[in-house]
Protein backbone atom coordinates (compact mmCIF):
# COMPACT_ATOMS: atom_id res chain seq x y z
CA UNK A 1 0.00 0.00 0.00
CA UNK A 2 2.80 2.31 1.21
CA UNK A 3 4.64 1.44 -2.47
CA UNK A 4 2.17 2.18 -4.43
CA UNK A 5 0.85 5.99 -2.72
CA UNK A 6 4.71 6.58 -2.98
CA UNK A 7 4.35 5.44 -6.87
CA UNK A 8 1.43 7.67 -7.33
CA UNK A 9 3.21 10.66 -5.86
CA UNK A 10 6.32 10.23 -7.97
CA UNK A 11 4.05 9.95 -10.71
CA UNK A 12 2.37 13.00 -9.80
CA UNK A 13 5.68 14.95 -9.41
CA UNK A 14 7.17 14.12 -12.31
CA UNK A 15 3.90 15.36 -14.37
CA UNK A 16 3.93 18.29 -12.41
CA UNK A 17 7.57 19.10 -13.82
CA UNK A 18 6.80 17.99 -17.30
CA UNK A 19 4.02 20.48 -17.41
CA UNK A 20 6.02 23.58 -15.96
CA UNK A 21 8.89 22.89 -18.32
CA UNK A 22 6.34 22.45 -21.46
CA UNK A 23 4.55 25.35 -20.40
CA UNK A 24 8.00 27.33 -20.18
CA UNK A 25 9.04 25.83 -23.42
CA UNK A 26 6.02 27.26 -25.09
CA UNK A 27 6.37 30.37 -23.23
CA UNK A 28 9.79 30.80 -24.76
CA UNK A 29 8.41 29.66 -28.06
CA UNK A 30 5.76 32.20 -28.21
CA UNK A 31 7.90 35.00 -26.88
CA UNK A 32 10.39 33.83 -29.50
CA UNK A 33 7.57 34.11 -32.14
CA UNK A 34 6.29 37.44 -30.85
CA UNK A 35 9.89 38.76 -30.99
CA UNK A 36 10.58 37.48 -34.67
CA UNK A 37 7.10 38.78 -35.27
CA UNK A 38 7.52 42.39 -34.23
CA UNK A 39 10.96 42.54 -35.02
CA UNK A 40 9.64 41.85 -38.70
CA UNK A 41 6.93 44.31 -38.65
CA UNK A 42 9.78 47.04 -36.87
CA UNK A 43 11.76 45.77 -40.08
CA UNK A 44 9.30 46.14 -42.74
CA UNK A 45 8.24 49.41 -41.07
CA UNK A 46 12.28 50.72 -41.64
CA UNK A 47 11.98 49.95 -44.94
CA UNK A 48 9.02 51.78 -45.75
CA UNK A 49 10.28 54.68 -43.99
CA UNK A 50 13.96 54.15 -45.71
CA UNK A 51 11.55 53.87 -49.38
CA UNK A 52 10.71 57.92 -48.42
CA UNK A 53 13.33 59.81 -50.18
CA UNK A 54 13.25 63.43 -50.89
CA UNK A 55 15.38 64.76 -53.53
CA UNK A 56 19.45 65.66 -51.74
CA UNK A 57 19.53 68.97 -50.44
CA UNK A 58 21.42 71.70 -52.71
CA UNK A 59 24.10 72.03 -49.53
CA UNK A 60 24.58 68.25 -49.88
CA UNK A 61 24.95 68.49 -54.04
CA UNK A 62 27.45 71.46 -54.33
CA UNK A 63 29.37 69.78 -51.27
CA UNK A 64 33.17 69.57 -52.71
CA UNK A 65 34.57 66.13 -53.49
CA UNK A 66 37.79 67.17 -54.49
CA UNK A 67 40.11 69.86 -52.29
CA UNK A 68 40.37 71.80 -55.61
CA UNK A 69 36.40 72.73 -55.28
CA UNK A 70 37.00 74.25 -52.14
CA UNK A 71 36.84 78.01 -52.51
CA UNK A 72 39.30 80.20 -51.10
CA UNK A 73 41.64 78.05 -48.72
CA UNK A 74 44.26 76.91 -51.20
CA UNK A 75 47.08 78.56 -48.24
CA UNK A 76 44.81 76.65 -45.36
CA UNK A 77 44.76 73.48 -47.26
CA UNK A 78 48.31 73.12 -48.23
CA UNK A 79 49.15 73.69 -44.37
CA UNK A 80 46.61 70.75 -43.41
CA UNK A 81 48.00 68.65 -46.27
CA UNK A 82 51.60 69.43 -44.90
CA UNK A 83 50.39 68.16 -41.35
CA UNK A 84 48.26 64.94 -42.19
CA UNK A 85 49.80 63.53 -45.72
CA UNK A 86 53.67 63.12 -44.62
CA UNK A 87 55.45 60.10 -42.88
CA UNK A 88 54.81 62.15 -39.45
CA UNK A 89 50.99 63.28 -39.41
CA UNK A 90 50.38 65.97 -36.72
CA UNK A 91 47.54 66.89 -34.25
CA UNK A 92 46.26 70.10 -35.84
CA UNK A 93 43.58 73.01 -34.70
CA UNK A 94 41.97 74.95 -37.52
CA UNK A 95 40.67 78.51 -36.84
CA UNK A 96 37.99 79.99 -38.77
CA UNK A 97 34.26 81.32 -39.48
CA UNK A 98 31.71 79.08 -39.98
CA UNK A 99 30.99 77.15 -43.66
CA UNK A 100 34.10 78.38 -45.10
CA UNK A 101 34.90 74.44 -45.52
CA UNK A 102 37.17 73.37 -42.30
CA UNK A 103 35.57 69.68 -41.94
CA UNK A 104 35.16 69.08 -45.62
CA UNK A 105 38.78 69.98 -46.17
CA UNK A 106 39.64 67.82 -43.40
CA UNK A 107 37.98 64.75 -44.51
CA UNK A 108 39.23 65.45 -47.63
CA UNK A 109 43.08 65.59 -46.54
CA UNK A 110 42.46 61.97 -45.08
CA UNK A 111 41.68 60.13 -48.05
CA UNK A 112 44.71 62.41 -49.96
CA UNK A 113 46.55 61.03 -46.93
CA UNK A 114 45.79 57.45 -47.59
CA UNK A 115 46.68 57.97 -51.05
CA UNK A 116 50.11 59.18 -50.36
CA UNK A 117 53.12 56.27 -50.29
CA UNK A 118 54.40 56.65 -46.73
CA UNK A 119 51.85 57.65 -44.44
CA UNK A 120 51.00 55.32 -41.99
CA UNK A 121 47.33 55.77 -42.15
CA UNK A 122 46.26 52.21 -43.72
CA UNK A 123 43.40 52.23 -46.18
CA UNK A 124 40.47 51.33 -43.73
CA UNK A 125 41.60 54.60 -41.36
CA UNK A 126 38.36 55.89 -40.28
CA UNK A 127 37.40 60.06 -39.99
CA UNK A 128 35.17 59.82 -36.93
CA UNK A 129 33.13 62.95 -36.64
CA UNK A 130 31.64 64.39 -33.24
CA UNK A 131 30.59 68.06 -32.19
CA UNK A 132 32.12 69.19 -29.04
CA UNK A 133 28.79 70.96 -28.02
CA UNK A 134 27.13 67.73 -28.37
CA UNK A 135 28.64 65.77 -26.08
CA UNK A 136 27.34 64.35 -22.94
CA UNK A 137 29.10 62.46 -20.17
CA UNK A 138 28.46 61.59 -16.93
CA UNK A 139 30.51 62.98 -14.26
CA UNK A 140 30.16 59.25 -12.51
CA UNK A 141 31.76 57.95 -15.80
CA UNK A 142 29.00 55.83 -16.43
CA UNK A 143 28.64 57.45 -20.28
CA UNK A 144 31.21 58.91 -22.16
CA UNK A 145 30.76 58.81 -25.39
CA UNK A 146 33.90 60.78 -26.45
CA UNK A 147 36.52 58.58 -23.96
CA UNK A 148 34.63 55.55 -23.25
CA UNK A 149 33.14 54.32 -19.88
CA UNK A 150 32.16 50.89 -18.47
CA UNK A 151 29.01 49.09 -17.84
CA UNK A 152 29.02 48.04 -14.76
CA UNK A 153 27.06 44.79 -13.63
CA UNK A 154 24.43 47.15 -12.08
CA UNK A 155 24.19 48.94 -15.00
CA UNK A 156 20.66 48.80 -16.75
CA UNK A 157 21.09 46.26 -19.50
CA UNK A 158 24.24 44.93 -18.45
CA UNK A 159 23.03 41.64 -19.76
CA UNK A 160 24.53 38.22 -19.03
CA UNK A 161 27.75 39.24 -18.29
CA UNK A 162 26.60 42.01 -15.40
CA UNK A 163 24.41 38.85 -14.29
CA UNK A 164 27.88 37.51 -13.39
CA UNK A 165 29.56 40.39 -12.07
CA UNK A 166 31.82 41.38 -15.05
CA UNK A 167 32.28 44.81 -15.89
CA UNK A 168 31.79 45.77 -19.65
CA UNK A 169 34.26 48.57 -21.35
CA UNK A 170 32.39 50.67 -24.05
CA UNK A 171 34.74 52.23 -26.75
CA UNK A 172 34.59 55.67 -27.07
CA UNK A 173 35.13 58.02 -30.33
CA UNK A 174 38.49 58.51 -29.36
CA UNK A 175 39.09 54.18 -29.68
CA UNK A 176 36.50 54.44 -32.33
CA UNK A 177 39.34 56.86 -34.53
CA UNK A 178 42.29 54.37 -33.49
CA UNK A 179 44.04 54.75 -36.68
CA UNK A 180 42.58 56.97 -38.30
CA UNK A 181 41.25 61.02 -37.86
CA UNK A 182 39.14 62.25 -35.15
CA UNK A 183 37.28 65.51 -36.14
CA UNK A 184 36.00 67.35 -33.18
CA UNK A 185 34.32 70.03 -34.35
CA UNK A 186 33.27 73.76 -32.16
CA UNK A 187 36.71 72.15 -30.06
CA UNK A 188 36.41 75.61 -28.38
CA UNK A 189 33.05 74.33 -26.30
CA UNK A 190 34.07 70.55 -24.96
CA UNK A 191 33.76 70.65 -21.17
CA UNK A 192 36.81 71.63 -19.27
CA UNK A 193 36.50 68.08 -17.55
CA UNK A 194 36.29 66.67 -20.90
CA UNK A 195 39.43 68.58 -22.58
CA UNK A 196 41.97 67.08 -19.99
CA UNK A 197 41.01 63.75 -20.51
CA UNK A 198 41.30 64.11 -24.15
CA UNK A 199 44.65 65.77 -23.14
CA UNK A 200 45.63 62.84 -21.46
CA UNK A 201 44.45 60.21 -24.43
CA UNK A 202 46.77 62.95 -26.70
CA UNK A 203 49.46 61.77 -24.50
CA UNK A 204 49.44 58.31 -23.77
CA UNK A 205 47.60 57.34 -27.27
CA UNK A 206 45.58 55.21 -25.07
CA UNK A 207 42.66 54.89 -22.87
CA UNK A 208 42.84 53.37 -18.92
CA UNK A 209 39.22 53.18 -17.38
CA UNK A 210 38.32 51.78 -13.87
CA UNK A 211 35.70 50.07 -12.42
CA UNK A 212 35.13 49.35 -8.59
CA UNK A 213 33.96 46.50 -9.78
CA UNK A 214 36.92 44.78 -11.88
CA UNK A 215 39.41 42.60 -9.89
CA UNK A 216 42.18 41.24 -11.67
CA UNK A 217 41.62 37.88 -10.11
CA UNK A 218 38.38 37.45 -11.04
CA UNK A 219 38.14 34.04 -12.63
CA UNK A 220 34.75 34.74 -14.53
CA UNK A 221 35.81 38.24 -16.00
CA UNK A 222 36.82 37.16 -19.69
CA UNK A 223 40.33 37.34 -20.65
CA UNK A 224 39.94 40.62 -23.42
CA UNK A 225 38.26 42.45 -20.36
CA UNK A 226 41.41 42.01 -17.99
CA UNK A 227 44.00 42.83 -21.35
CA UNK A 228 41.40 46.35 -21.33
CA UNK A 229 41.77 47.08 -18.20
CA UNK A 230 45.32 46.35 -17.93
CA UNK A 231 46.65 47.54 -21.28
CA UNK A 232 44.07 50.54 -22.27
CA UNK A 233 42.03 50.89 -25.28
CA UNK A 234 43.94 51.65 -28.55
CA UNK A 235 43.37 55.16 -29.03
CA UNK A 236 46.57 56.40 -31.61
CA UNK A 237 44.72 58.99 -34.17
CA UNK A 238 45.50 62.57 -35.27
CA UNK A 239 43.10 64.37 -33.81
CA UNK A 240 41.65 67.69 -35.71
CA UNK A 241 40.22 70.42 -33.92
CA UNK A 242 37.73 72.98 -35.62
CA UNK A 243 36.57 75.96 -34.00
CA UNK A 244 35.59 79.66 -34.98
CA UNK A 245 36.97 80.90 -31.35
CA UNK A 246 40.05 82.93 -31.19
CA UNK A 247 43.11 81.31 -30.58
CA UNK A 248 43.31 82.75 -27.16
CA UNK A 249 40.13 81.72 -26.34
CA UNK A 250 41.62 77.67 -26.12
CA UNK A 251 43.56 76.25 -23.12
CA UNK A 252 47.05 76.36 -23.71
CA UNK A 253 47.36 72.67 -23.11
CA UNK A 254 45.86 71.56 -26.39
CA UNK A 255 46.89 74.91 -28.62
CA UNK A 256 50.67 73.17 -27.73
CA UNK A 257 49.94 69.85 -28.66
CA UNK A 258 48.49 70.80 -32.07
CA UNK A 259 49.45 72.93 -34.99
CA UNK A 260 47.43 75.57 -35.91
CA UNK A 261 46.11 76.72 -39.04
CA UNK A 262 43.69 79.24 -40.59
CA UNK A 263 40.71 79.46 -42.93
CA UNK A 264 40.15 82.94 -43.40
CA UNK A 265 36.67 84.67 -44.60
CA UNK A 266 35.83 84.36 -48.18
CA UNK A 267 36.26 87.51 -50.27
CA UNK A 268 32.87 88.79 -51.91
CA UNK A 269 34.39 87.21 -55.74
CA UNK A 270 34.68 83.85 -54.19
CA UNK A 271 31.40 83.52 -53.04
CA UNK A 272 30.10 84.89 -56.13
CA UNK A 273 31.86 81.87 -57.74
CA UNK A 274 30.20 79.81 -55.03
CA UNK A 275 27.25 81.14 -56.12
CA UNK A 276 27.05 80.47 -59.90
CA UNK A 277 27.76 77.10 -59.16
CA UNK A 278 24.91 76.41 -56.73
CA UNK A 279 22.71 77.89 -59.47
CA UNK A 280 24.21 75.49 -62.19
CA UNK A 281 23.75 72.93 -59.73
CA UNK A 282 20.10 73.86 -59.25
CA UNK A 283 18.96 73.60 -62.93
CA UNK A 284 19.05 77.66 -62.72
CA UNK A 285 20.80 80.26 -64.39
CA UNK A 286 22.71 83.39 -62.62
CA UNK A 287 24.35 86.18 -64.12
CA UNK A 288 27.33 88.40 -62.87
CA UNK A 289 25.12 91.18 -61.66
CA UNK A 290 22.94 88.18 -60.00
CA UNK A 291 26.08 86.47 -58.60
CA UNK A 292 27.40 89.91 -56.79
CA UNK A 293 24.19 90.55 -55.67
CA UNK A 294 24.00 87.22 -53.50
CA UNK A 295 27.48 87.62 -52.47
CA UNK A 296 26.82 91.29 -51.19
CA UNK A 297 24.48 89.46 -48.71
CA UNK A 298 26.38 86.41 -47.68
CA UNK A 299 28.85 85.81 -45.38
CA UNK A 300 29.92 81.86 -46.16
CA UNK A 301 29.62 79.36 -48.58
CA UNK A 302 26.29 77.80 -46.97
CA UNK A 303 25.19 81.38 -46.58
CA UNK A 304 25.18 81.34 -50.38
CA UNK A 305 24.00 77.87 -51.42
CA UNK A 306 21.34 78.90 -48.88
CA UNK A 307 20.19 81.93 -50.48
CA UNK A 308 20.22 80.59 -54.19
CA UNK A 309 18.08 77.48 -53.45
CA UNK A 310 16.05 79.93 -52.00
CA UNK A 311 15.89 82.15 -54.65
CA UNK A 312 15.47 79.34 -57.15
CA UNK A 313 12.42 78.11 -55.74
CA UNK A 314 11.20 81.77 -56.51
CA UNK A 315 12.01 81.86 -59.71
CA UNK A 316 10.57 78.21 -60.70
CA UNK A 317 7.36 79.57 -58.93
CA UNK A 318 6.86 82.26 -61.28
CA UNK A 319 8.11 80.01 -64.46
CA UNK A 320 11.32 80.87 -64.55
CA UNK A 321 14.73 79.10 -64.42
CA UNK A 322 16.88 81.95 -64.75
CA UNK A 323 17.09 83.50 -60.73
CA UNK A 324 16.88 87.81 -60.97
CA UNK A 325 18.51 90.74 -58.50
CA UNK A 326 14.83 90.84 -57.21
CA UNK A 327 14.27 87.19 -56.64
CA UNK A 328 17.56 87.15 -54.40
CA UNK A 329 16.98 91.01 -52.58
CA UNK A 330 12.98 89.51 -51.38
CA UNK A 331 15.01 86.65 -50.14
CA UNK A 332 17.29 88.45 -48.18
CA UNK A 333 14.96 91.21 -47.42
CA UNK A 334 12.60 88.14 -45.94
CA UNK A 335 15.23 86.41 -44.08
CA UNK A 336 16.60 89.68 -42.87
CA UNK A 337 20.25 89.80 -44.28
CA UNK A 338 21.81 92.34 -44.21
CA UNK A 339 24.52 93.47 -47.15
CA UNK A 340 27.79 94.01 -46.26
CA UNK A 341 29.86 97.47 -46.14
CA UNK A 342 32.41 97.59 -49.12
CA UNK A 343 35.24 97.91 -48.22
CA UNK A 344 36.43 101.63 -49.57
CA UNK A 345 39.42 103.83 -49.63
CA UNK A 346 39.20 107.70 -48.88
CA UNK A 347 38.10 109.19 -52.57
CA UNK A 348 40.37 112.28 -52.82
CA UNK A 349 42.82 113.70 -50.25
CA UNK A 350 41.85 115.52 -47.18
CA UNK A 351 43.34 117.03 -44.43
CA UNK A 352 43.75 114.51 -41.61
CA UNK A 353 42.08 111.45 -43.43
CA UNK A 354 44.38 108.66 -43.60
CA UNK A 355 43.48 104.87 -44.49
CA UNK A 356 44.62 102.22 -41.48
CA UNK A 357 44.37 98.60 -41.71
CA UNK A 358 42.75 95.94 -39.21
CA UNK A 359 41.83 92.78 -38.46
CA UNK A 360 38.80 91.43 -37.91
CA UNK A 361 37.88 88.65 -35.14
CA UNK A 362 37.24 86.04 -38.25
CA UNK A 363 40.92 87.21 -39.89
CA UNK A 364 39.77 89.31 -42.40
CA UNK A 365 41.63 92.50 -43.00
CA UNK A 366 39.55 95.49 -42.94
CA UNK A 367 40.13 99.39 -43.77
CA UNK A 368 39.43 101.35 -41.10
CA UNK A 369 39.15 105.14 -41.76
CA UNK A 370 41.00 107.29 -38.91
CA UNK A 371 40.42 111.55 -38.92
CA UNK A 372 41.89 113.97 -37.17
CA UNK A 373 41.33 117.78 -36.67
CA UNK A 374 43.43 120.26 -34.90
CA UNK A 375 42.75 123.68 -34.13
CA UNK A 376 45.84 126.06 -32.32
CA UNK A 377 45.54 127.35 -29.43
CA UNK A 378 47.78 128.73 -26.46
CA UNK A 379 51.17 127.55 -25.89
CA UNK A 380 50.28 124.27 -24.03
CA UNK A 381 46.76 124.81 -23.61
CA UNK A 382 45.54 121.80 -25.85
CA UNK A 383 43.19 119.28 -25.30
CA UNK A 384 42.75 115.88 -27.01
CA UNK A 385 39.62 113.82 -27.60
CA UNK A 386 39.42 110.57 -28.93
CA UNK A 387 35.87 109.16 -29.92
CA UNK A 388 34.30 106.25 -31.84
CA UNK A 389 35.76 104.23 -29.48
CA UNK A 390 35.18 103.54 -25.08
CA UNK A 391 37.95 105.76 -23.83
CA UNK A 392 37.40 104.11 -20.51
CA UNK A 393 35.53 101.09 -18.92
CA UNK A 394 34.54 99.83 -15.58
CA UNK A 395 35.91 96.09 -14.40
CA UNK A 396 35.56 94.37 -11.22
CA UNK A 397 32.62 94.66 -8.84
CA UNK A 398 31.89 94.40 -4.79
CA UNK A 399 32.60 97.09 -3.81
CA UNK A 400 35.99 97.02 -6.02
CA UNK A 401 36.60 98.69 -9.30
CA UNK A 402 39.05 99.57 -11.98
CA UNK A 403 38.79 101.89 -14.30
CA UNK A 404 41.21 100.65 -17.85
CA UNK A 405 41.81 103.11 -20.43
CA UNK A 406 41.34 101.76 -24.21
CA UNK A 407 44.27 100.73 -25.51
CA UNK A 408 43.69 102.74 -28.45
CA UNK A 409 43.07 105.75 -26.41
CA UNK A 410 46.81 105.16 -24.99
CA UNK A 411 47.87 104.75 -28.71
CA UNK A 412 46.98 108.32 -29.23
CA UNK A 413 48.88 109.47 -26.47
CA UNK A 414 51.98 107.18 -27.37
CA UNK A 415 51.36 108.61 -30.69
CA UNK A 416 51.69 112.51 -29.86
CA UNK A 417 54.62 111.75 -27.68
CA UNK A 418 55.97 110.37 -30.71
CA UNK A 419 55.59 113.02 -33.14
CA UNK A 420 56.84 115.42 -30.66
CA UNK A 421 60.28 113.77 -30.35
CA UNK A 422 60.60 112.94 -33.78
CA UNK A 423 59.50 116.36 -35.31
CA UNK A 424 58.95 120.27 -34.42
CA UNK A 425 55.15 120.11 -33.62
CA UNK A 426 53.97 120.09 -30.31
CA UNK A 427 50.37 118.25 -29.77
CA UNK A 428 50.00 120.57 -26.52
CA UNK A 429 49.70 123.41 -28.56
CA UNK A 430 46.61 122.15 -30.33
CA UNK A 431 42.96 121.11 -29.82
CA UNK A 432 43.34 117.70 -31.35
CA UNK A 433 40.16 115.90 -31.85
CA UNK A 434 40.81 111.92 -33.20
CA UNK A 435 37.94 109.97 -34.28
CA UNK A 436 37.40 106.35 -35.69
CA UNK A 437 34.05 106.81 -38.02
CA UNK A 438 31.79 103.42 -38.85
CA UNK A 439 31.53 102.59 -35.50
CA UNK A 440 34.55 99.87 -36.12
CA UNK A 441 35.59 99.04 -32.06
CA UNK A 442 39.48 99.98 -31.79
CA UNK A 443 41.88 98.31 -28.90
CA UNK A 444 45.06 97.92 -29.59
CA UNK A 445 48.27 99.87 -30.98
CA UNK A 446 48.76 98.63 -34.80
CA UNK A 447 46.93 101.84 -35.97
CA UNK A 448 49.56 103.51 -34.14
CA UNK A 449 51.11 105.01 -37.47
CA UNK A 450 47.60 105.74 -39.15
CA UNK A 451 47.39 107.79 -36.10
CA UNK A 452 50.30 109.53 -36.39
CA UNK A 453 50.35 110.43 -40.19
CA UNK A 454 46.45 111.32 -39.45
CA UNK A 455 47.32 114.09 -36.12
CA UNK A 456 50.79 115.47 -38.32
CA UNK A 457 48.60 116.09 -41.56
CA UNK A 458 45.85 118.01 -39.58
CA UNK A 459 48.40 119.93 -37.51
CA UNK A 460 50.24 121.56 -41.21
CA UNK A 461 47.30 121.06 -42.77
CA UNK A 462 49.21 118.73 -45.29
CA UNK A 463 46.90 116.46 -46.90
CA UNK A 464 48.37 112.57 -47.41
CA UNK A 465 48.12 110.29 -50.22
CA UNK A 466 44.32 108.43 -50.64
CA UNK A 467 45.86 105.92 -52.28
CA UNK A 468 48.00 104.79 -49.34
CA UNK A 469 46.76 102.40 -46.26
CA UNK A 470 49.20 101.69 -43.16
CA UNK A 471 49.42 99.62 -40.58
CA UNK A 472 52.17 99.08 -37.65
CA UNK A 473 52.65 99.95 -34.15
CA UNK A 474 54.78 103.13 -33.47
CA UNK A 475 56.78 103.61 -29.92
CA UNK A 476 57.43 106.89 -28.47
CA UNK A 477 60.80 107.23 -29.69
CA UNK A 478 59.42 107.28 -33.70
CA UNK A 479 60.14 103.39 -33.88
CA UNK A 480 57.75 100.96 -36.10
CA UNK A 481 57.36 98.11 -34.21
CA UNK A 482 55.70 94.79 -36.09
CA UNK A 483 52.16 94.03 -35.73
CA UNK A 484 50.06 90.86 -36.59
CA UNK A 485 47.64 90.08 -39.81
CA UNK A 486 49.88 91.83 -42.02
CA UNK A 487 49.16 89.06 -45.09
CA UNK A 488 45.30 89.86 -44.15
CA UNK A 489 45.27 93.37 -43.90
CA UNK A 490 47.60 93.42 -47.69
CA UNK A 491 44.76 91.78 -49.44
CA UNK A 492 42.33 93.85 -48.04
CA UNK A 493 43.98 97.30 -49.33
CA UNK A 494 44.93 95.43 -52.53
CA UNK A 495 40.72 94.81 -52.94
CA UNK A 496 39.45 98.70 -52.05
CA UNK A 497 41.90 99.67 -55.04
CA UNK A 498 45.12 100.98 -52.79
CA UNK A 499 48.24 101.18 -54.82
CA UNK A 500 50.89 101.14 -52.01
CA UNK A 501 50.65 99.62 -48.57
CA UNK A 502 53.09 100.58 -45.31
CA UNK A 503 53.95 98.17 -43.13
CA UNK A 504 56.48 97.71 -40.44
CA UNK A 505 60.01 96.48 -41.66
CA UNK A 506 59.87 93.98 -39.55
CA UNK A 507 57.10 92.36 -40.89
CA UNK A 508 58.53 92.21 -44.52
CA UNK A 509 58.50 88.86 -46.63
CA UNK A 510 60.39 88.67 -50.01
CA UNK A 511 56.81 87.11 -51.08
CA UNK A 512 55.23 90.89 -50.43
CA UNK A 513 58.24 91.82 -53.57
CA UNK A 514 56.09 89.38 -56.12
CA UNK A 515 52.20 91.34 -55.34
CA UNK A 516 50.44 93.06 -57.46
CA UNK A 517 50.59 95.81 -54.99
CA UNK A 518 53.06 98.52 -53.73
CA UNK A 519 54.70 96.82 -50.17
CA UNK A 520 56.84 99.52 -48.40
CA UNK A 521 58.44 98.53 -45.26
CA UNK A 522 59.33 101.18 -42.63
CA UNK A 523 61.14 101.19 -39.58
CA UNK A 524 60.82 105.15 -38.28
CA UNK A 525 58.06 107.71 -38.39
CA UNK A 526 60.18 109.91 -40.51
CA UNK A 527 60.09 107.48 -43.22
CA UNK A 528 55.77 107.26 -43.13
CA UNK A 529 55.49 110.95 -42.95
CA UNK A 530 57.82 111.66 -45.88
CA UNK A 531 56.10 108.75 -48.14
CA UNK A 532 52.56 109.81 -47.35
CA UNK A 533 52.97 113.44 -47.63
CA UNK A 534 55.22 113.25 -50.86
CA UNK A 535 52.81 115.03 -53.61
CA UNK A 536 54.62 112.46 -56.29
CA UNK A 537 55.00 109.18 -54.15
CA UNK A 538 58.68 107.58 -55.17
CA UNK A 539 58.97 103.87 -55.80
CA UNK A 540 60.87 102.69 -52.58
CA UNK A 541 62.29 99.11 -52.03
CA UNK A 542 64.27 97.37 -48.66
CA UNK A 543 67.42 95.65 -48.62
CA UNK A 544 67.41 93.07 -46.47
CA UNK A 545 71.55 93.17 -45.92
CA UNK A 546 71.39 96.86 -45.69
CA UNK A 547 67.92 97.43 -43.56
CA UNK A 548 67.89 100.56 -45.61
CA UNK A 549 65.36 101.65 -48.05
CA UNK A 550 66.20 102.45 -52.07
CA UNK A 551 64.59 105.13 -53.26
CA UNK A 552 64.17 105.62 -57.18
CA UNK A 553 62.85 109.32 -57.31
CA UNK A 554 59.80 109.76 -59.58
CA UNK A 555 59.93 112.12 -62.47
CA UNK A 556 57.40 114.05 -64.64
Amino acid sequence: MMTNLAMIVQLFCSLAIATYFVSQYRAQRATKINVHRGGEREMEKLRRQRSRVLSQPLSEKTRPQRLDEIVGQADGIRALTAALCGPNPQHVIIYGPPGVGKTCAARLVLEEAKASQDTPFRQDARFVEIDATCVRFDERAIADPLIGSVHDPIYQGAGAMGAAGVPQPKPGAVTKANGGVLFLDEIGELHPIQMNKLLKVLEDRKVFLESAYYSPDDPNIPAHIHDIFKNGLPADFRLVGATTCRPEDLPAAIRSRCLEIYFRALRPEELASIAMRAAEVASCTLDGVSAETAASYGESGRDIVNMIQLAAGVAMQAGRDAIEVEDLEWVAETCRMRPHSEQKLLERRQVGAVNGLAVTGDGRGVIMEIEASARPVAAGMGRLRVTGIVDEEELGGKGHTVRRKSMASASVENVLTALRNVTDLDARDFDLHVNFPGGTPVDGPSAGIAMALACYSAMTERAPDCAIALTGEVSIRGQVRPVGGVRAKIEAAAQAGAKRVIIPAENWRDAFARLSIDVVPVSALEEVLDLALDTLPPRRGFSLATGKHIREEVSV
